[in-house]
């Protein structure tokens, strides 16, 4: 288990807020009687009679062609074992959250209290009509593989058994790689899997239909070798068992083999086995949570080795995620009757064609790696991959149409690719990239305003995931009592108080660097020295010195003193004259960005120029490309007064001076939004055929009060405020943000460091 995730840090998320991970959330109107009319009585009896007569129809005006069912029946829970259905409810609503986010399916956890394989079944069985697919999870051998066969058989949807297929098809795919990548061919290797469960057993079935040969596999389980004249084998170990009676143990089995894979415990491999295999092998140790032989004794084992792990934390991860969401969604969208042997090959092959392809930026930034490619270290995609979606769903969905079992074909494969990126693409994962990116390199943070619960809060959740090195500031007997009344552990979180007889060196050393940098600006020692006991000038004062990394802080409303500060303390970039902020807003329609949405008021032309410029830069930054507006109540010039004016004039200068900017307007927010409006009603637009993604608002009243009411209405999921044009990575949020928020932000604020120390080191 990874060392960052504690027994409270994960009770404290499946408990706070509403407990659990997953909910139910209207996708029609309901608001009006007639709403209600419509949804149930008596509305509903119109397409109920339509179905009836029609039984396709359900996928039309039901959620069927949506929705997956995650069924188990606790009798083999990730590596808890037969821990029983009500425990495992919290892995099967995990697996229904990885569902959504990966592929935008409604998925229900389901869990059955029944171990006798026929009751389990009829049960199954019973509930099929309501799902577009059923996804059986963590249910033990053998019992899992005549369950699978039959529900397959019997019910007229996708039904897969993850743990066997998934694990399976993953692995395939990174084979396929390796093999190619080591200059064997499938026909010629020989095979030994550790192992002899639901997963090996499939996995060894698929890999015969990749080409290995039968008589090239040895399989083990715990007593070693399974070998013909074995007493008491099961059917499924009896058709692996070999005739070979020279190869006992696990060591005598890898001698000499071309692949080792491994679904068993951890450390039951050791170096002198990888030695003895053949040249350029290939080791897939899967064994969960550790692998069967540890990442580090691997690879200083020989050097001509391709190894993969079934963890996050090293190269090559076998992760089920690459396929079963996608694969679900491709067999649900064409309304498949079942995952058949053909469409799991068609996975097989996509997911490993993917890892051949130039990897986009967007993946590389994900995973904070200069450069991935195709390699002894890059066998698969990453899970953060946004082309998985599109890439396997339709490989999925076509060979199950090439194979008869589609009863929904799809027409148009372009219409098909945009519809997937609009369910879930890179936009929905934005959040999740910047996280991971985080934890990669976590930063250390100054929190200034911890004497809040939420600012604490935050902090602490922050430290307790990985994504930045708190350091709070304050009276440390204060903040202490706060956390010991929160139930927050901050015992390893270094906290400065600035207003402390230890501090008053540090205090004193800046107050001379401002005074320095301001003694023709007014600023004395004396009065330098006395800003240093406020939080906001001795955090910013650490940060600009290289004493931490980035600041949070918490304003009040319009934050005018905090903003003062910043500009005094940090400065704004060379070649600007205005800094300022942007919310990201993941809708239903995309991801916008917005600005400025907290620090100029009234803004003039230099200061829209200046915005413009500002959130351009930004949102290069976060991998997409800026299609830009510059909003107002007026359309190009048809309103000359104070206001409009200002927006036209700042367009022209941004048409002059920095013609490498895709922006136009002034234009209202509709003309901005409708791109057939748009360019029906005004063809001579720069804009012309694109969507636009950047909103530059002519004051902050308004960007302000849009981003608060899409949050409030729950709209958007809104990240922010970013800051952008200082020299620092300097951030402030509301006094009153929620935790998510700040620590949202916080993360943000580790990513502007990130870059801040990118580009100090290429200086």
């Amino acid at each position: 288990m990874s060392q960052l995730i504690t027994k409270k840090m994960a009770l404290d998320y499946h408990e706070h807020g509403k407990p659990g991970k997953i909910g139910i959330v209207p996708t029609k109107s309901y608001q009006s009687q007639t709403d209600l009319s419509l949804a149930y009585s008596p509305g509903v009896a119109y397409p109920c009679l339509e179905i009836k007569d029609n039984p396709t129809d359900v996928f039309r005006y039901t959620n069927k062609g949506n929705l997956v069912a995650v069924i188990s029946n606790g009798t083999a829970v990730l590596g808890l074992g037969n821990i029983g259905a009500m425990a495992g409810k919290p892995v099967m609503e995990g697996k229904a959250l990885l569902f959504k986010i990966f592929a935008g399916l409604d998925c229900f956890d389901i869990e059955v209290d029944e171990k006798d394989p026929e009751k389990f079944i009829a049960a199954v069985k019973a509930i099929s009509p309501t799902f577009g697919g059923i996804n059986l999870e963590d249910i033990k051998a053998p019992e899992c593989f005549e369950i699978e066969r039959r529900l397959k058989a019997e019910c007229d949807i996708p039904v897969m058994h993850d743990d066997q297929h998934g694990t399976a098809i993953i692995s395939g795919a990174g084979l396929i790689n390796a093999l190619e990548l080591q200059g064997k061919k499938a026909a010629d290797v020989r095979l030994v899997v550790n192992g002899a469960g639901a997963a090996a057993i499939c996995c060894t079935r698929l890999y015969m239909r990749l080409g290995i040969k039968k008589e090239n596999i040895i399989m083990c389980d715990s007593r070693g070798v399974i070998t013909a004249d074995r007493e008491g084998l099961n059917e499924q170990k009896r058709e692996f068992a070999t005739e070979r009676t020279d190869v006992r143990t696990l060591a005598d089995a890898m001698r000499g083999a071309d692949v080792f894979l491994g679904l068993s415990v951890k450390d039951v491999v050791t170096q002198e086995m990888v030695r003895s295999m053949a040249p350029r092998p290939i080791v897939f140790a899967l064994a969960n949570p550790d692998p069967e032989i540890a990442f580090d004794l691997a690879m200083s084992s020989r050097d001509d080795l391709i190894f993969a792990t079934g963890r996050s934390d090293y190269p090559n991860q076998i992760n089920n995620v690459l396929g079963f969401p996608y694969i679900f969604r491709g067999a649900i969208d064409c309304s498949a009757t079942e995952i058949n042997s053909q469409m799991e090959l068609a996975a097989v092959h996509a997911i490993a064609d993917l890892a051949r392809q130039p990897v986009p930026p967007i993946v590389n930034e994900a995973y904070h790696i200069d450069k991935l490619k195709f390699g002894p270290r890059y066998i698969l995609p990453v899970a953060l991959d946004p082309r998985l979606i599109t890439v396997v769903s339709s490989a999925v969905a076509k060979a199950a149409m090439d194979s008869g079992v589609a009863r929904r074909p799809i027409e148009n494969w372009d219409e098909y690719h945009n519809e997937l990126r609009k369910k879930l693409g890179y936009d929905n994962k934005l959040l999740r990239r910047f996280t991971e990116e985080a934890k990669r390199n976590p930063k250390r943070v100054v929190f200034a305003q911890v004497k809040t619960d939420n600012m604490l809060q935050a902090a602490v959740y922050c430290y307790e995931h990985g994504t930045a090195i708190p350091i709070l500031l304050g009276n440390a007997e204060m903040i202490a009592k706060r956390a010991e009344r929160l139930e927050l552990d901050i015992s390893n979180i270094q906290i400065v108080n600035p207003r402390h007889d230890d501090e008053l060196e540090r205090r004193h050393r800046f107050a001379d660097i401002l005074t320095r940098k301001h003694q023709r600006n007014g600023i004395n020692q004396r009065e330098a020295r006395e800003k240093m006991y406020d939080r906001n000038y001795f955090g910013m004062m650490m940060v600009e010195t290289g004493e931490a990394d980035a600041l949070v802080t918490g304003t009040y409303a319009g934050g005018g003193n905090t903003v003062k500060i910043a500009k005094e303390v940090i400065g704004i970039r060379d070649g600007f004259k205005h800094f300022a902020t942007m919310h990201i807003l993941n809708t239903k329609r995309g991801t916008y960005f917005i600005a400025d949405t907290s620090i100029n008021h009234e803004n003039d032309t230099a200061a829209l120029v200046d915005i413009a410029r500002l959130a351009h830069d930004a949102v290069r930054y976060f991998a997409h490309d800026p299609v830009m507006a510059m909003l107002s109540y007026s359309n190009f010039g048809s309103n000359p007064e104070h206001g409009p004016a200002e927006v036209h004039e700042a367009v022209n200068v941004l048409h002059e001076k920095y013609p490498e900017i895709c922006i136009d307007g002034e234009m209202q927010v509709q003309y901005a939004i409708n791109r057939d409006l748009r360019d029906a009603s005004f063809p001579f637009n720069k804009l012309f055929g694109k969507k636009v993604n950047t909103l530059v608002f002519p004051n902050l009243s308004a960007a302000n009060t849009v981003y608060q009411m899409m949050l409030k209405m729950g709209v958007a999921e809104v990240i922010g405020p970013i800051q952008m044009g200082l020299n620092k990575p300097i951030h402030f949020t509301s006094m009153d943000a929620p935790v998510r928020d700040i620590v949202n932000l916080t993360t943000m604020a580790v990513l502007d460091a990130i870059v801040y120390e990118q580009v100090k080191a290429k200086k």
